[in-house]
């Protein structure tokens, strides 16, 4: 990382330490914070949601009215904090770390550890690419791979340490994107003699990444800047391997908002980005711009992700509109326009135990796998579904 990139990642880390300490002075100032508990307290980072947004209502007692207020008020506080950090604009920059034709012997003095970590911290995303699974280990800032599913973690290789609550993996079977988070960056890697080169970083990606795919129809990857409400679109160069942005896309109502991720919708040309300010918005694959929004309910508002099954929509979620936890669940519908009538079935505690946070739900050959986290011992899930689109032979991975 440069010194400028540093500066500049400084720069936000301390706005966002300011907002913080913002927020918790608003929080220990009010009187309903005074004297009360919150259970996710003390808990450790496997216990909280991989977002800054999801700790706002943390310390305070949720079932009173005059607490509800403060919740409302730590809300306000932290949309605020968001939009002023999303406020500062630094130029994207691309950077070409090992020349194309150096990459064999890049790869050749690698060094390839083994994953150090028993267990996984806030697991975001697992994939397979190309016959190799890939986990993001948030929590524990690695992205880890191994060609067996059912290898101890101990014996996954780590593909990169050197991220910072990185989320999601995307390949086009060349390189391989990772969103760096919180350094609000783009790693790019390829691979040579089985070995993991860093070959190029995009920087300045807005203001947290945290959800990139590869769309194969268009031979394109999306990011989306889960703070900003932009979604850049990266394309490699056939000849050169050089990935680019070659367009940048902004749905100015979601400034600001925590907005989780994305689901592409090619046969409709629609982008769904899941509620993050209490609607879904089906967007125009070809501009952002927006052709219809779906209002959700208050405790579905944070929203993780949109994913089709078979003629139907499974739902992740995370908090509801105050940030609260205990709101997150998996919920199944026919139709984006039914959640608001309620028209929903919950289907987590009845499938998945319950109690956690489910995250990013991804399709690998006939299985589904799911990431989850403040459950010890249930990061990783694999299902299948029935005639009826609901799961069957649920069983923990990881």
């Amino acid at each position: 990382m440069t010194e400028k990139n540093k500066c500049e990642n400084c720069i936000k880390r301390l706005l966002i330490l300011f907002f913080t300490a913002s927020l918790s002075l608003l929080c220990a100032c009010s009187p309903s914070h005074l004297g009360t508990t919150d259970s996710h307290s003390g808990a450790s980072s496997e216990n909280t949601d991989s977002g800054a947004a999801d700790d706002l209502n943390n310390g305070v007692d949720t079932t009173s009215e005059s607490a509800q207020i403060t919740a409302g008020q730590n809300l306000a506080a932290g949309k605020a904090a968001q939009q002023a950090i999303a406020s500062i604009k630094f130029p994207i920059t691309a950077t070409r770390e090992v020349a194309e034709s150096d990459i064999p012997s890049a790869a050749a003095a690698l060094t390839i550890d083994k994953n150090p970590n028993s267990d996984l911290s806030v697991p975001t995303y697992i994939t397979n690419i190309d016959g190799t699974y890939f986990i993001v280990d948030c929590y524990h800032n690695t992205v880890i791979y191994n060609d067996d599913i059912t290898a101890p973690l101990t014996d996954w290789s780590v593909m990169t340490s050197g991220i910072d609550r990185a989320h999601t993996i995307a390949s086009d079977g060349t390189v391989y994107l990772i969103d760096d988070t919180e350094n609000n960056r783009i790693l790019v890697f390829e691979k040579s003699g089985g070995r993991f080169v860093e070959t190029q970083k995009l920087d300045n990606i807005g203001v947290r990444p945290h959800y990139i795919i590869y769309n194969e129809p268009d031979k394109t990857f999306y990011a989306w800047s889960s703070m900003t409400g932009k979604m850049y679109l990266i394309n490699r160069n056939a000849s050169t391997n050089d990935v680019s942005i070659t367009a940048e896309y902004s749905v100015p109502s979601l400034y600001g908002a925590y907005v989780r991720s994305f689901t592409i919708d090619n046969a409709n040309k629609s982008i769904y980005l899941v509620s993050g300010n209490s609607s879904i918005i089906e967007a125009s694959i070809k501009d952002m711009h927006i052709k219809k929004e779906y209002p959700v309910p208050a405790e579905m508002s944070g929203m993780v992700q949109i994913t089709p099954i078979d003629d139907k929509f499974y739902i992740t979620i995370s908090t509801d509109a105050s940030m609260n936890q205990d709101c997150a669940t998996i919920i199944r519908c026919n139709s984006l326009s039914d959640l608001d009538e309620g028209n929903y079935e919950d289907i987590y505690k009845q499938y998945f135990i319950g109690g956690g946070t489910p995250y990013y739900i991804t399709h690998i050959a006939d299985t589904y796998y799911l990431t989850e986290h403040r459950i010890p011992g249930h990061s990783i899930w694999s299902f299948k579904v029935d005639s009826d689109g609901l799961p069957t032979d649920v069983t923990t991975v990881y």
